[in-house]
């Protein structure tokens, strides 16, 4: 069982689970089905419950779930595995396993709990995440499964408007005497400004904020990591946009300008060395003037970065499959 999307990606890539170094034999017939079957990231027990139903419905030996959310014991420690070896069910958070290697650890994981489910030793097994380090790695997880690259699609149409904005700016000489008259760090501060305006506007527009759903503790701790793994998506993918854009501008500039010629108008000294200036200045004001000044070219790009929308589309999926 998988939930949509990127565990389910993974899940179909999983076709031989027999243990390493074995002849082959004896291997399992792997079945995958597609379905949302978290709706809360502490709701442990309700997944193995529902892995337990769709095992005896599907007539499966042993079941594992793969989910893209973070799951939670009742002492509030964040978990990789919850496994029944009784009912023969496991649930496997793929952000608890880290950032990298996902698809090789998931696998490796994957086929540790089927081969320590079929040994019928023992009970119920829970493997937790160190309280101090646990957090980051979990967190770091969830911002990989948000994928934040593929938010560059979803801003075309930002991306577009930016570059024209660009293209005009670099060849104007006022920006190239603001853009010489600024030091090193307000160019710094500038683009942390201008990413940081552009991330807010995606969250309030794209209304992407996790809000809890009651007072309890587990619901804003709940609420702070969705909102902290968002804020960091939309800043990688930003930060992605905002570093191509630079390389845009510093390519037209140099194909179509001469700092000599630049300077002779300006009665200035220029060199190439300030165009790597005008570029750093231009992106900056580029970025918050085109993205602001333009739609969206994909809300669905947008939205899937946060992870309080992917569950709610869970919730109502889940809801008309059951109707």
């Amino acid at each position: 069982m998988a939930d949509p999307s990127k565990p389910t990606d993974l899940a179909r890539r999983m076709h031989d689970l027999a243990p390493p170094g074995s002849d082959g034999r004896g291997g399992w017939d792997v079945e995958v089905v597609s379905e949302p079957f978290t709706v809360g990231c502490e709701d442990v027990d309700t997944a193995l419950s529902r892995l337990t139903g769709q095992a005896q419905e599907h007539r499966w030996d042993v079941v594992v779930g793969l989910t893209e959310l973070p799951l939670r014991d009742d002492d509030g420690r964040y978990l990789l595995v919850e496994a029944d070896p009784q009912q023969r069910t496991a649930v496997l958070s793929l952000p608890a396993l880290g950032a990298f290697r996902m698809h090789a650890r998931s696998r490796a994981a994957v086929r540790e709990l089927v081969s320590g489910m079929t040994d019928d030793s023992g009970d119920d097994l829970r493997v937790p995440l160190p309280r101090l380090s646990g957090r980051w790695r979990l967190l770091l997880g969830m911002v990989l499964a948000n994928r934040p690259w593929l938010l560059v699609p979803g801003l075309k149409s930002a991306l577009v408007a930016a570059l024209t904005t660009g293209a005009i700016a670099t060849v104007n000489s006022t920006i190239w005497l603001l853009a010489g008259s600024l030091s090193p760090w307000r160019l710094v501060v500038a683009t942390i400004l201008s990413i940081a305006l552009v991330v807010g506007w995606l969250v309030i527009d794209g209304e992407l904020w996790d809000r809890p759903d009651d007072d309890s503790p587990e619901a804003k701790e709940r609420s702070r990591l969705y909102n902290t793994s968002t804020l960091l998506t939309l800043t990688a993918g930003c930060t992605i946009c905002y570093v191509a854009l630079y390389v845009l501008n510093l390519l037209w500039a140099l194909f179509v300008l001469d700092p000599a010629v630049m300077g002779g108008y300006l009665h200035a000294s220029l060199g190439y060395g300030d165009l790597v200036v005008l570029a750093w200045f231009v992106a900056s004001a580029a970025t918050v003037g085109g993205a602001l000044g333009s739609g969206l070219e994909s809300d669905e790009a947008i939205r899937a970065a946060a992870y309080s929308k992917r569950e709610e589309e869970r919730r109502h999926r889940l809801v008309d499959e059951h109707d």
